[in-house]
């Protein structure tokens, strides 16, 4: 099984280092940063698409000007590790990435402006792109605002979201085997929630079931959700004792050679009450309507608003609490979003994730979530995971 499970070629890596080399012509760059660290979620985004780099314990930024090849900057602790595992063959240590109280005798360490001098001419950089900004410390920030005084920080998040939005061949067959190995981590949450059973036990069932089908991680923390823990947006797994006639929240994103799948559930332990059965039938009509208005062409939002009227005329609007359509890739949840204020267009070749929030209600909550391959027809489903489970 492990010879034919896919990953992303070498030379992939640098064709996405072209990408940005062009987007970096087109906004008049002189040279472009990008930070990635390990917080959960959005932090390693950039290290493991532009490097196949799992960042960890320090952060680490990729530097690039518009003809040379890019430079990793990280930590004293990294750079043997980036070397070993990484695509970036020029890995440095980072004077700004350095903790002030520790001390490194045997290694060379640069400051930003050391480091992009072997990249372009200082004196003549008047613009930097930086992707990854929201993410940066203040201290770190200051100190490489400090090392060019005289340039203009651009922020290109969002363009550099849309250079990943299209995925290529190589990453669409990463991506549906993420929601392969999802599949199998919901089917394990099926079958071991029952009354009784322990919300942290659970989750524990379905972290084991994903990484032995392959899984490195989560993307977000497992959530298994049972009574008032299902309420919320957001919850964790606790020591609960999951009851008679609970509702069970689920919600799961394998990191799969760093990519995601995600899927979400509602699972019910005995008869569900009138209510609660009510709003996933409304869901689930919600979230097969979306699917049906998947096409390239069509602004987003105009298939989530189409999710959210059905939740409304169910009088649900209430419990849609966020942004029910975004893509899904590097990160489990990454621009662009499709939420009622944006125009982006779903495009042929993007992975977006369908998912119908119904948060605060008395009797708990849950969310419906699929994903979904935007293709020239309209949409291919990348998961089939039963809608009605009922313990």
């Amino acid at each position: 099984m492990r010879k034919n499970m896919p990953t992303i070629p070498v030379g992939e890596y640098r064709e996405r280092w072209e990408k940005v080399q062009e987007l970096m012509d087109r906004k008049g760059l002189d040279l472009f940063l990008a930070y990635a660290d390990d917080h959960a979620v959005f932090g390693p985004a950039y290290a493991r698409w532009l490097a196949n780099f799992p960042v960890h314990f320090e952060p680490i930024c990729i530097l690039m000007s518009r003809d040379k090849e890019p430079i990793l900057l990280c930590g004293a602790e990294s750079d043997g590790y980036a070397m070993l595992v990484g695509q970036i063959p020029d890995v440095r240590i980072l004077e700004e990435f350095t903790h002030p109280d520790e001390d490194y005798l045997h290694t060379r360490i640069q400051n930003l402006q050391a480091v992009a001098a072997d990249l372009v001419d200082i004196k003549s950089i008047k613009k930097i792109g930086i992707a990854g900004q929201s993410l940066l410390g203040a201290y770190a920030y200051l100190k490489f605002q400090q090392a060019f005084p005289n340039a203009q920080w651009v922020d290109i998040e969002h363009d550099m979201s849309l250079l990943r939005a299209k995925k290529s061949k190589a990453e669409l067959e990463v991506i549906r085997y993420a929601y392969g190995i999802a599949q199998r981590g919901m089917q394990a949450a099926m079958d071991a929630i029952r009354a009784g059973a322990i919300e942290r036990e659970v989750a524990a069932i379905v972290e084991y079931t994903m990484r032995m089908a392959g899984a490195e991680g989560t993307g977000i923390d497992t959530m298994i959700g049972s009574g008032d823990n299902s309420r919320h947006v957001i919850s964790r797994t606790t020591f609960r004792e999951i009851q008679e006639g609970d509702i069970v929240q689920v919600t799961i994103a394998p990191r799969y050679e760093g990519y995601h799948g995600a899927v979400a559930r509602p699972i019910f332990v005995g008869e569900p009450k009138d209510e609660a059965l009510h709003a996933l039938e409304a869901a689930h009509r919600a979230q097969l309507a979306c699917y049906r208005a998947i096409r390239p062409g069509i602004e987003g939002r105009e298939v989530e608003a189409i999710g959210r009227k059905i939740m409304d005329e169910a009088n649900l609007g209430k419990y849609f609490q966020y942004s029910g359509i975004h893509s899904i890739g590097i990160m489990e949840f990454e621009p662009p979003i499709f939420g009622p204020t944006q125009d982006d267009k779903l495009e042929e070749g993007m992975t977006i994730s369908v998912d119908i929030p119904v948060f605060g209600a008395p009797w708990g909550g849950f969310r419906l979530e699929d994903g979904y391959l935007v293709t020239a027809n309209g949409a291919e489903r990348l998961n089939l995971t039963d809608y009605f489970v009922i313990k």
